[in-house]
């Protein structure tokens, strides 16, 4: 290291983002360090204006500046559907693929005994008291819940967790197909994803 402590602190701070090694964090250092001092006052104006203005969704546990989220206000989207993600950066991923038009809620987590995250950590209660007044006469209920996690040892707990309280629902539950990503050679498949895919097979 060049033994300058500012430098090394803001190297220290970045590389403890998800997925930024400490190769990484020093580029962005340096970067940050090369840049023009309008560059990093914008940057901490950014950061700032996160910190001060984002907050959660109270209906889908999303991110939103605005008392209720776009997607909670959007009323074009169907109230008869709803989609469970682990995180709100999965709705975007969701929504990149232009097919589902419902509603979410983000579970904020995964049930992980491991790690000491319980059902109670996470946003399972909200769901199941959105399910049960969904269910109630006068309310538009809701006739699908998607599961869309990640198909790992945390996301299929969580979806064994919520299918167990579910079923006596008036409810259909569905989870997001698993296996061959579009393109792959089947020859270099591992072999968890591959028997996701020969239990997700559909009739042709």
């Amino acid at each position: 290291m060049l033994k300058v402590p500012s430098l090394e602190l803001l190297i220290h701070e970045l590389g403890r983002l998800p997925g930024i090694g400490q190769k990484s964090a020093q580029r962005l250092a340096f970067y940050i360090l090369r840049s023009p001092h309008q560059a990093s006052e914008k940057l901490r104006a950014a950061m700032q204006q996160v910190e001060e203005k984002v907050r959660t969704c109270p209906q889908c546990f999303s991110f939103t500046e605005e008392p209720l989220c776009h997607f909670c206000t959007d009323p074009s989207r169907d109230n008869d559907s709803l989609c469970v993600v682990e995180e709100p950066m999965d709705i975007l991923r969701v929504e990149s693929s232009g097919v589902f038009r419902g509603r979410y809620h983000v579970l904020q987590g995964t049930i992980s005994p491991l790690e000491g995250i319980a059902p109670k950590d996470i946003r399972i209660e909200e769901l199941l008291q959105k399910i049960n007044g969904s269910l109630k006469e006068g309310a538009t209920p809701i006739r699908e819940i998607i599961l869309a996690l990640d198909a790992d040892l945390e996301g299929d707990t969580t979806v064994l967790y919520l299918a167990k309280h579910l079923k006596e629902k008036a409810v259909k539950l569905t989870r997001i197909a698993h296996g061959v990503p579009m393109g792959s050679d089947i020859d270099y498949i591992d072999h968890r994803t591959l028997g996701r895919a020969l239990e997700n097979r559909v009739v042709l």
